[in-house]
């Protein structure tokens, strides 16, 4: 946290560590910090926003590496972020306009997710926030064996019972589940921040895909959205350009516009950062 000489706040950051194992060495050779969107800072100050910066690699958690996620235009910032050693590489976000109405984001939704949408609703498949107490934890359940699927890491439940505890009515995370006969099968998890609603974390139970969960979900948000005044939805990665993704082929069916904010990243440690993804690599193919 950054502040003036009156002791007024002018920039904040927040880091994020995330690391898949706990025991020693592979809780720090799985170890990456995460800053999503990097610093807020007040009058957009270069100074604000680079102290910010050397001041985490002074106090740095001890990453391989660490990865900014954009979640705007930081061209701004570049120049700066070269002169601390990050790297830039073009990664993709989709936005979708909820100031539109619905019949105008209907109409943008591909003609097979409209028809798949409609087969969750005649199946019976509903979208509702839910606040119960017992949500969070059912909709880890549904997390881990997407992301245990994928073998992708995903943070532990703690740092999601914290999201929830600090969220207020204005800002903070929402859950939405979709259910079929009162189980819940499939949940996306969003952010409000603003007037701006953005995509964190989302899957379903794969023995439920015949009752369209991943479809109904992010139609039914929009409309959420929309009724309680968020103006953009916030899609999320959409991977890099010219790269194959299937995620990204799947949310483009939702409508939206493609955007490019980028990321920046630094490697701490070039060596092991090197050995670490191949040992990841390698370990993907051999539990396929």
């Amino acid at each position: 946290m950054a502040y003036d000489e009156n002791y007024a706040v002018t920039g904040v950051m927040l880091a994020f560590r995330q690391t898949q194992y706990q025991a020693f060495p592979l809780n720090f050779l799985s170890a990456r910090t995460i800053i999503w969107g990097g610093p807020l800072v007040q009058h957009n100050s270069l100074e604000v926003y680079k102290g910010l910066y050397e001041l985490y690699h002074k106090e740095r958690l001890l990453s391989i590496y660490t990865q900014v996620r954009n979640l705007s235009d930081q061209s701004a910032f570049l120049t700066v972020m070269r002169d601390l050693d990050y790297t830039y590489e073009e990664h993709l976000n989709i936005i979708v306009d909820l100031a539109k109405t619905e019949e105008q984001l209907w109409s943008e939704v591909h003609s097979k997710r409209r028809n798949e949408i409609r087969r969750a609703q005649k199946e019976g498949t509903t979208v509702e926030l839910s606040t119960a107490p017992d949500t969070l934890t059912k909709c880890y359940l549904i997390l881990k064996e997407v992301y245990q699927r994928a073998k992708l890491p995903l943070p532990s439940i703690d740092h999601f019972e914290a999201l929830l505890q600090n969220s207020t009515q204005e800002e903070g995370l929402r859950i939405f589940v979709a259910k079929y006969e009162d189980k819940i099968i499939g949940c996306m998890f969003c952010l409000a921040y603003g007037t701006t609603l953005f995509d964190y974390y989302a899957g379903a139970y794969q023995e439920n895909y015949d009752k369209y969960p991943n479809d109904l979900l992010p139609w039914e948000v929009f409309r959420w959205g929309k009724r309680n005044g968020f103006t953009r939805f916030d899609f999320g990665g959409a991977g890099k350009p010219g790269v194959p993704y299937g995620v990204r082929e799947y949310k483009k069916k939702f409508g939206g516009e493609m955007v490019n904010y980028g990321r920046f990243e630094k490697v701490h440690f070039p060596m092991l950062y090197g050995l670490v993804i191949r040992a990841f690599n390698l370990w993907r193919v051999l539990k396929k």
